[in-house]
């Protein structure tokens, strides 16, 4: 489809119908920016405007596809052609508009996990089910992108990629834990005792000593699973 030449003859088709580009563009529901690209190859008009364009025009639409007025000896011929080029442009239109979705979401869903790790107090739920949710979306992104392999190399790739983004997050809550001596975002379970709370993660165990005191301070370990009346003990010999 030389879209060029097309535009070329929608300029030519249109003076010939003493219409201007403002004109053309009201009739067909338009702005004159749109008629202005058509006209100079650097778009097409959308599918849903070639039959009223045509009808404006007084040509068909093998004149419109073939970029000139069509004589009935190759009008079969070029009529055949221009479906099999008007189905490739309509392929390609849809592909694009595909990866721009797909890129849309990977780039919300980075935002999504990015601001909730941000905004959210590390004490609040919302932080981690935001994040969590931020990823999902960021694989969803990247799922419509990798949809042209086949379906178990890209359940593998999904999945390693799912993986090692839940292993960034994870990392990211550890490293700001152990340095900024905050509670974990990605816990599972917060328990207090008396002036000791106790937060589980799935990798390693976070108490707070002395919490909201002038002497509170941090332990962070491996797990090691303490009964509640181990706590406040545990501290204390620390």
């Amino acid at each position: 489809m030389d879209q060029e030449k097309i535009g070329k003859f929608i300029a030519t088709m249109r003076k010939e119908k003493n219409l201007t580009q403002e004109e053309l563009a009201e009739i067909l529901g338009v702005s004159n920016k749109s008629i202005s690209r058509w006209e100079n190859g650097k778009n097409m008009p959308d599918l849903s405007l070639f039959k009223p364009l045509c009808d404006e025009l007084d040509i068909t639409l093998n004149d419109l596809m073939s970029g000139d007025k069509v004589n009935k000896k190759e009008y079969q011929e070029k009529f055949e052609e221009n479906i099999v080029n008007t189905i490739d442009y309509s392929t390609k239109k849809m592909t694009k508009y595909s990866q721009v979705i797909s890129l849309i979401l990977i780039i919300f869903g980075l935002f999504i996990s990015i601001s909730a790790i941000m905004i959210f107090p590390s004490e609040s739920s919302w932080g981690s089910i935001y994040s969590v949710f931020g990823i999902i979306v960021f694989i969803i992104g990247i799922a419509r992108i990798l949809k042209t392999i086949k379906w178990y190399i890209r359940l593998l790739l999904i999945i390693a990629i799912f993986t090692l983004s839940m292993s960034v997050l994870l990392f990211t809550d550890y490293v700001n834990v152990k340095l900024n001596d905050e509670a974990p975002m990605f816990r599972t379970i917060t328990t207090t005792i008396g002036n000791v709370i106790y937060y589980d993660t799935p990798f390693y165990d976070v108490y707070r000593c002395n919490y909201d005191e002038d002497n509170e301070y941090w332990i962070i370990e491996k797990n090691s699973k303490k009964t509640n009346s181990d706590l406040m003990e545990y501290c204390n010999n620390e």
